[in-house]
């Protein structure tokens, strides 16, 4: 996947569709920021907060992740690559008014799982949500699914990639036009168009 060289890409499905492990193995090229909340949530679990239930201070990591969005967005000359389920509209509108505010090219990459794929991820992981929000998830999710199948335009957004489990078990390589930079595979924050 090529896109410009100041660009925000997000990666978003529902909850357990394997976002995270995308970006553990991406392809881009050192110095770009790839961010995931998981990174945010390890932080804060190794200290006071740890000790509490996830469910407790989960709001803080979502806040801190996008803070963090926002920041790169603002700051990094190359391009942010970020995780979120953005299964929600309105997460969606705020993602692209960051990039449009850092006057950067937005591109979301949505990855498809059925909804029992995506349980199993999340028991893979050993993180469910709550059943609840899940059903919730899934709802926008396939909403969601079934516009990007019609073609239909998103607003906010310059490109649009609709990929399968398969197609992102194979690998996702990600490059700026006329970027000939070596690139380095998974990690954090600092590292990390058409496929």
């Amino acid at each position: 996947m090529r896109v410009g060289r100041r660009s925000l890409v997000v990666l978003a499905g529902m909850p357990g569709a394997g976002k995270s492990t995308v970006l553990a193995r991406l392809r881009a090229p050192a110095g770009w920021p790839v961010l995931d909340s998981d990174q945010v949530r390890a932080r804060l679990r190794h200290g006071p907060l740890g000790r509490l239930p996830y469910r407790w201070y989960r709001p803080l990591v979502h806040f801190a992740h996008r803070a963090r969005i926002l920041w790169c967005c603002a700051v990094s000359g190359a391009p942010v690559v970020a995780h979120e389920p953005a299964t929600r509209r309105s997460t969606r509108a705020l993602l692209a008014l960051f990039g449009a505010a850092t006057r950067r090219e937005r591109v979301l990459v949505w990855l498809h799982a059925e909804p029992h794929e995506a349980l199993a991820g999340q028991r893979a992981r050993g993180r469910m949500i709550r059943e609840r929000s899940f059903r919730r998830h899934v709802r926008r999710a396939l909403r969601m699914h079934r516009r990007l199948l019609d073609g239909r335009p998103l607003r906010g957004w310059h490109r649009v990639h609709l990929l399968s489990r398969t197609q992102a078990g194979r690998g996702v390589r990600v490059a700026a036009h006329g970027e000939l930079h070596p690139v380095r595979r998974g990690g954090g924050h600092g590292r990390g168009g058409d496929r």
